[in-house]
């Protein structure tokens, strides 16, 4: 049963690159496949257009988020936070039961301008509104503090010497996704706890963007450095 990337985009199409190098059969979900792939356009973050990319990744599957979360057994949400919860229903709830559910997505509210806000926040985070709209899925919250290219390869800053974090009331799930981001790489793995803790992973992102924002550059990453 091959894992599961809802979502096109940037972040989507990394994972699944990189899922499908490492041995995997990979299918990507989106709404309307056959509009997804005759995209030419460029990507609205300046991304190679789905129809060129797809062509060079010709193993990737391509199927409605139904017809794939069907047939998965793990499942990646890498949608625009906004739209998470919808593409999660178009899913749908039964075929989401009992599978992990990797939430690598962030629920940045662009309605007033740059920078954009979170949308929850403090009291609560998209993880858990995704763990409670579908409450027999596994959900764990993770990669979501670093952009695309480091999520897939964390070599390329200080060796892979820098942290990931990990959310989810399913210790069976974490252990789970764990094995696969040290597959992709990452070393330092630190377990926050329940789904709970995704809101500090996610309240993160407005440190992200300024830090964006000062260094001109999204290759960095975060580094908790322990005390002897």
């Amino acid at each position: 049963m091959p894992p599961l990337i809802l979502g096109t985009g940037t972040v989507g199409r990394t994972l699944a690159a990189a899922f499908s190098a490492l041995g995997h059969e990979v299918v990507l979900g989106t709404r309307d496949p056959g509009a997804t792939a005759g995209r030419t356009s460029p990507e609205p973050m300046g991304g190679t257009p789905f129809r060129e990319w797809q062509a060079e990744h010709g193993g990737i599957g391509l199927e409605t988020f139904a017809e794939a979360a069907g047939r998965s057994a793990l499942v990646v949400n890498a949608t625009n936070g906004a739209a998470s919860l919808a593409a999660l229903a178009a899913a749908g709830e039964a075929r989401l039961a009992t599978k992990i559910l990797v939430d690598v997505s962030n629920p940045l509210d662009f309605s007033q301008g740059m920078p954009p806000v979170l949308n929850p926040v403090n009291t609560d985070s998209l993880a858990e509104r995704i763990q409670r709209a579908f409450p027999d899925a596994r959900v764990v919250k993770t990669l979501n503090t670093m952009n695309a290219g480091i999520m897939v390869d964390p070599g390329r800053l200080a060796d892979g010497d820098h942290s990931v974090f990990v959310s989810g009331d399913d210790p069976a799930a974490k252990e789970t996704v764990t094995g696969l981001l040290r597959a992709l790489g990452h070393r330092d793995i630190i377990d926050l706890g329940d789904i709970t803790t995704a809101r500090g992973a996610e309240m993160v992102l407005p440190l992200w963007l300024r830090l964006f924002g000062a260094l001109g550059t999204p290759d960095f990453n975060f580094k908790i450095v322990r005390g002897g």
